[in-house]
């Protein structure tokens, strides 16, 4: 009997505990929240893959496409990967597609699927079942360019710029192609909005290339130590206040076989970005910038004879003028174009003549457009995305050219949304500390949503931290400052955590954002795990909040942003949970030169630091960002005295380690090898970790070791 009572005892127990048990969260690893981690795609939103065809919209799949029926919202297939295998069996291609989700649609009106695998490029009529264009290109091929009107590709290989026709004739534009003479690559170091070197007309019969001779500019030392015995990398490196490189912009016209270049005058200290063609291809727009980056110029160039046509308008400033878009032709009007411009303080969206007269600004407020997505025709309304509905948000919007806006799409969170070429319809992906990943259908006419996806949450099974969003004051009393904060997961208010400040801080870039876990990074969710309070603020000198919010910092990089970075500091110290003995700080690039910064500025305040790929000094850094903020030393070298680290170095009394990639082409390693010895010949003691052949930041299963090599750095000293 008292073994019965005993087994019975043991079975009801056995089955109260099994439900709690089975609620039981489970803890993170990195393997689980960084990318090259063994578990990270299996812990991260679902994805699914839609494209356009024309208004339709196509689900990308690996094993087929499907086109969504817009009534129900449901797949239905279009054609399948197997049908497009036995296709090009059929036409004797040599080629077998192992998937479907990278396939695109570029025409909107044909049966034309476009196909890449390797090297070669694939026109497919999935209903035909021919295959009626392909082409091939050079293994070694770079910077691809390839346009849908004519078929014509561009490429670059060993810096020359080459031409590959419809037809399969071959061109080499250029046969001096070096180091020092570069063809058809982006150029500016890729500012300006600058992300590529050629630019073809809208039929795809010329094509504009920019030209950049870099002979002048100083070669960085980069070094292969995979070779037997370690070899010279060189990287043309023009720093601030020496020799930029000089830009030239060429026409190569296909039908004529001919190349003329813009005649724009001696390149020497001036910076050619945001080219544009005119709808009737007579016609170069290029947005020209001074050295001083302080006065831009609009000018017009003949595309026949490179000649100057015209200067259509200009735009100066005390401080920075940055064009990072190029004019826009309207398409049910060619004689008016629309730009971008902050010269009432925020990026709005502006309408012009063609001859260079404003029309009206169409969008105003204290809000910046952030991205123009393209038009919509049937309503001549303009698509755009902007931050109007809150500071921290992305959403999608239209104005027509009276400057009527509208609303369009869900109306919270932080939207990606792609414009179909018509205008007519939005696929909208988006998230929201709400919404895990949705993905929405939306008629940018009505404003109608239809729901194609919404992603479950693949943290459910996990302990999430809490994360608090809100706003402080800036040190200048009155702007307000956004912050995030993840507590600790399991939090105990009646306990002391350390805190640690995750940093960037520097133009371009903004931390805190209405998505999913309010943009926090998997590295603070990680830490706070392991019971540390995280904290991060988008300081004055950040992105989208408006030129004054921006250049505030200007000619002093490092000041204000710290002042902001302390009230942030005062903020956590408020809290009875911090522990204001164990306060820690991280950042990355502009966010590790504000971490060395704050160390040695204020290092009674810091306790441990982790700088990765730090600026240490702007005189290191690049002519075209370093100077846009800075001036030159040699116009500014009180600014650059006071915000170069090298004079701080005996300053520093906590625990700092600075981690840096063996081959960064960003900050050079010149910068945190002068700051080491800056601190040995002052008498402190930084530690130093780097990772041989990585650039500026770290990749696959290096950034694992790296944030693991973080996190111990932080439980040895301040945990």
């Amino acid at each position: 009997m008292w073994l019965l009572r005993i087994l019975s005892f043991i079975f009801i127990l056995v089955m109260t505990q099994t439900p709690i048990m089975s609620q039981e969260k489970k803890s993170f690893t990195l393997e689980d929240l960084l990318p090259g981690g063994t578990t990270y795609n299996q812990n991260r939103p679902e994805r699914r893959y839609y494209t356009l065809w024309g208004d339709k919209c196509i689900e990308q799949n690996q094993d087929d496409l499907n086109i969504i029926n817009t009534t129900t919202g449901s797949p239905e297939l279009l054609v399948s990967l197997s049908d497009i295998n036995k296709t090009l069996a059929e036409n004797h291609c040599g080629i077998i597609m192992k998937s479907l989700d990278k396939a695109t649609f570029p025409y909107d009106n044909q049966t034309l699927v476009m196909l890449k695998h390797d090297n070669e490029r694939l026109l497919v009529d999935w209903e035909a079942g021919k295959v009626v264009w392909k082409s091939s290109i050079d293994s070694k091929g770079e910077n691809v360019d390839w346009n849908a009107e004519s078929r014509n590709t561009a490429y670059t290989k060993d810096h020359n710029l080459y031409i590959l026709t419809a037809e399969g004739d071959l061109r080499q534009l250029s046969e001096d192609g070096s180091i020092d003479l570069v063809y058809g690559e982006t150029v500016h170091r890729n500012e300006f909005g600058i992300n590529k070197g050629t630019f073809w007309s809208p039929t795809g019969d010329k094509l504009a290339f920019y030209k950049m001779d870099q002979s002048m500019v100083s070669t960085y030392p980069q070094v292969d130590i995979s070779t037997r015995c370690a070899t010279m990398v060189p990287d043309k490196y023009p720093m601030a206040g020496e020799a930029s490189h000089k830009v030239y912009v060429g026409i190569y016209d296909v039908k004529k076989a001919t190349t003329v270049y813009l005649q724009t005058g001696d390149p020497t200290d001036r910076y050619f970005t945001n080219i544009c063609w005119s709808p009737d291809e007579k016609t170069i727009y290029m947005i020209e910038l001074n050295r001083d980056q302080n006065h831009s110029q609009l000018i017009a160039y003949n595309a026949s004879t490179g000649e100057k046509e015209k200067l259509l308008f200009e735009e100066t400033d005390e401080k920075y003028v940055e064009p990072l878009t190029p004019i826009t032709f309207l398409p049910w009007d060619k004689d008016k174009f629309i730009y971008q411009s902050r010269k009432d303080g925020y990026n709005h969206i502006y309408l012009y003549g063609k001859d260079g007269k404003q029309i009206r600004q169409l969008t105003k407020g204290k809000w910046e457009v952030q991205d123009f997505l393209g038009f919509n025709e049937k309503t001549k309304r303009i698509v755009y995305t902007s931050n109007e509905s809150n500071p921290i948000q992305c959403n999608t919007y239209t104005v027509d050219t009276k400057g009527k806006r509208r609303q369009i799409g869900d109306n919270s969170g932080w939207h990606n949304p792609v414009l179909s070429h018509s205008g007519n319809v939005i696929i909208d992906k988006y998230s929201s500390p709400e919404v895990t990943s949705k993905t929405d259908l939306v008629d940018v006419s009505t404003g109608v949503a239809k729901n194609l996806h919404n992603a479950p949450d693949p943290w459910s099974a996990f302990k999430v931290p809490e994360i608090r969003v809100g706003t402080i004051k800036a040190a200048d009393g009155m702007t307000d400052l956004y912050y995030r904060m993840v507590l600790p997961t399991d939090f105990d208010p009646t306990k002391k955590y350390p805190a640690i400040i995750y940093v960037y801080g520097g133009p371009h870039e903004h931390l805190i954002e209405a998505s999913r876990n309010w943009d926090a990074r998997p590295w603070d969710i990680w830490m706070a795990q392991k019971g540390y309070v995280m904290f991060t603020l988008d300081n004055r000198g950040s992105e989208r909040r408006g030129k004054d919010f921006e250049q505030c910092t200007f000619r002093q990089l490092g000041v204000e942003e710290m002042k902001d970075q302390l009230c942030g500091v005062d903020f956590l110290k408020s809290k009875p949970y911090v522990d204001e003995s164990r306060i820690g700080v991280h950042g990355w690039s502009f966010g590790g030169f504000m971490t060395t910064s704050l160390m040695t500025t204020y290092p009674d305040v810091f306790k441990v630091g982790v700088a990765g790929g730090p600026v240490i000094d702007w005189k290191y850094y690049e002519v075209m960002y370093g100077e846009r903020y800075m001036d030159t030393p040699q116009s500014n070298p009180e600014g650059y005295e006071k915000t170069s680290l090298l004079n701080k170095a005996k300053n520093l009394k906590g625990h700092l380690m600075i981690i840096y990639g063996g081959n960064d082409n960003v900050c050079v390693p010149q910068h945190t090898l002068s700051f080491i010895r800056a601190c040995i010949d002052n008498g402190t003691y930084p530690d130093l970790f780097t990772y041989p052949g990585d650039q500026h930041n770290m990749y696959g299963r290096d950034r694992i070791h790296l944030h693991e090599k973080i996190s111990r750095y932080f439980d040895d000293y301040l945990k």
